[in-house]
This record gives C-alpha cells, structure tokens and sequence, in this order.
C-alpha cells in the first residue's frame, strides 16, 4: 500500500468494517453521566449507546474529541514502518477533532522527520464521511499515491448529500441546535425535523407531521434531488443510516430500493451504517435517512 488511511470513528463505518478495510479508527469519546468516558467504537458500541439513551429517556448524553496522545497512537506504529498515512477527519467547524491530529501531526514530525502524514478535513459528518474513507479504501487500493489520492478526495467531498429526520426535538434543542420554544412546539404539534446536510454544514430541508411521513417526506426529497440535478447513481456510493431501530431501517431501506426501481433508476445500496454518537448525542437514538456521495469509476462496494 503506498498509504495507509487514519478516521476518527464520526465516520460511523465501525471498527469490524474499518478493520476489514484496513482502516484504523480514533475514537471520540461519549458520557452518558458527566463523569464516566467511554471510547466509541472500544469501550462501546452504537447501538448499546443508543439502548442506553432509549433506556434512560431525558439523559443527554456528551462527546470529547479524540486527544492527540489517541492520534500519535494511532500515526507511531506507520511512521516507524516508514509508511505514509491519511487521516480523514469530521468537518472542523463540528469538532475539534482535526486539531488533535494536526498536533499530533506536528509532534510525531520531532520524533520522525521523515514522516508522511497528510491531515484532510472532509467538510462531512457521519455516513457521508464513511463514504469519503471508502473511497479513499478505494485509491488507495488502485494503487495511488497519498497526494494524488487526496487531491480527488478534496474534490469529492464537495458531492455529498443526506436527507434524515430525527423522532425526538429534545435532543436538538438540548444540543443548541433549536430553541426551547421551538422544541416545545414542535413536541405538542407532532412536527418532525426533516435535516439535510449539504457543502460543509447542515441544512433545513422543512418539517412533516408525524414519524411515518417524516419518513415518507425524506424518500421524496431524495427522489426529487435526484431528478432536479440529473445525478447517475452509478457513479455514486449510495447508504442509509440508521439509530437504534433496526426494523424500521429495514423498512425504510425496502421503500428507497423499491422508489428507485419504479422510478427506472439503479437500486443498490451499501447496506446501512449505524450512526455514530457524535450526530447521535444530538438527533436521540431515531435518526434516519440516505446519502450519496460521487465516487471514482470502477469504486468497489465495500
């Protein structure tokens, strides 16, 4: 391999994934009591983060970034290999994640001159920042060098697109992302967020009344983005995400394939990531919803 790719575990693609890839995660750390951190992804997993937040409802759980010690960890065993290193990091102005590593990037530089290790924001969050580390799986497969490789991936990651909706306000309005007001409302109204995330920041793509046609009104928007900017799915990775649910993902991921295939268009996906804590701190344990990312011809499904 001419390089080997560094995330921190925002990406959500999971540590079985990311180490079948070869892929070394940096965990972000999660409390769901103020006191006691756990690693994502080490100490636990999503989905017994989100049994815990639907076990304890009204709990707000918190996110610490990675430190740079958890960096130079991670970045030490390939520079004393001599080998070259991307690190595909959450968009900045989410997290101070991407500072970590560019510390740890400058210390492990004293300790190892010749070090490669190129730092790249991904302007993404969640299952869009996976897509971007599989792509990156993917050039580094074809064989290309670090920097050819991450001069296509600061073009990709210009491409993506999700539409999801989240079932609680609470969690939003507890993270800053709403107001009181709002939340309150929205709460007595039934009304459920419909979220987008577009260029480097998230979006408001309106609201609909009631769980199943929030879910409904994701798929739409979907189709209709689809259609309005002529996109080729296949020279796309396409993924659902998902929280606690799993049947429900099921359902949900049944309806987009079958919208697709009415609709004349290719219907294959990635399968779905479990979102990660570090959107799910924020949306509860009910975030749901598809993204797309433009991929490189001939990207393998991995």
């Amino acid at each position: 391999m001419n390089f080997q790719i560094v995330s921190d575990s925002s990406c959500d693609l999971g540590r079985e994934r990311a180490e079948r890839l070869g892929v070394t995660l940096v965990s972000y750390y999660v409390s769901l009591d103020g006191e006691r951190y756990y690693r994502e992804e080490k100490d636990i997993s999503a989905r017994a983060f989100y049994q815990q937040m639907a076990d304890h409802p009204g709990v707000f759980p918190h996110t610490s970034m990675p430190t740079v010690e958890d960096y130079l960890d991670a970045f030490r065993p390939f520079a004393q290999r001599g080998e070259a290193v991307l690190c595909i990091c959450l968009n900045e102005p989410f997290s101070g994640s991407i500072q970590s590593a560019r510390n740890a990037r400058e210390e492990l530089l004293e300790e190892f001159p010749q070090a490669q290790v190129r730092v790249l924001d991904s302007r993404l969050a969640t299952v869009l920042q996976g897509l971007l580390v599989l792509e990156a799986v993917h050039l580094r497969d074809r064989g290309l060098s670090l920097e050819a490789a991450a001069a296509i991936l600061e073009e990709t990651k210009k491409t993506g697109r999700i539409f999801f909706t989240t079932n609680d306000l609470e969690y939003l309005r507890h993270g800053g992302r709403i107001g009181r007001a709002a939340a309150t409302a929205g709460a007595l109204l039934r009304v459920k967020p419909l979220i987008g995330y577009e260029g480097d920041g998230l979006v408001s793509d309106g609201i609909a009344q009631g769980r199943k046609k929030s879910l409904t009104r994701v798929l739409d928007l979907f189709y209709r983005y689809l259609e309005r900017n002529q996109i080729d799915l296949t020279e796309h990775y396409l993924v659902t995400g998902y929280g606690l649910d799993q049947e429900e993902h099921q359902d949900f991921a049944r309806r987009l394939l079958d919208g697709l295939r009415e609709r004349g268009l290719p219907a294959e996906t990635l399968g779905g990531l479990q979102i990660g804590v570090t959107i799910g701190v924020h949306t509860g344990p009910t975030p749901i919803g598809v993204g797309i990312l433009k991929r490189e011809p001939g990207a393998a499904e991995n």
